[in-house]
């Protein structure tokens, strides 16, 4: 998919935080360390740095939800960054986003900290940020 088709994606996927640009998405895919994994209706981008990795956004299209693909994609991460080396993976989740944390909680993340008023929605209302990690 092209930085376009996966901002469009992420486009219906997220309202806070805000969806990412198509150059945002394209400069992080350059970055060392960084992968996509999925296409057409699910993607995730992840980095691994050294022994830690970071998923940096999973996104399902609204039809596609509940098929099952963001845990496919979340077991193709935790493979992915076992292999690239990593130890330990972290990620950061809007408190009021349920059925992701469910997702998270269900895969053995767990809760470290919280960046109180992280997220900004288009309403000007403020989110947390739930910090969860789990070993590899």
């Amino acid at each position: 998919m092209t930085p376009e088709a996966l901002a469009a994606l992420h486009a219906q996927g997220f309202s806070t935080p805000r969806p990412w640009s198509a150059a945002e998405i394209a400069g992080l895919l350059a970055s060392p360390g960084c992968f996509l994994l999925g296409a057409d209706s699910a993607f995730l981008i992840g980095r691994c740095v050294l022994d830690e990795a970071e998923l940096l956004t999973l996104v399902t299209a609204p039809a596609a939800r509940r098929q099952g693909r963001a845990r496919a994609l979340l077991d193709g991460f935790l493979a992915e960054a076992r292999a690239r080396g990593a130890a330990r993976a972290f990620l950061e989740v809007a408190a009021d986003n349920v059925a992701a944390r469910a997702l998270y909680a269900a895969a053995g993340w767990q809760e470290d900290g919280r960046r109180r008023g992280y997220y900004q929605g288009p309403d000007g209302q403020k989110t947390d940020a739930i910090l969860l990690s789990r070993p590899l």
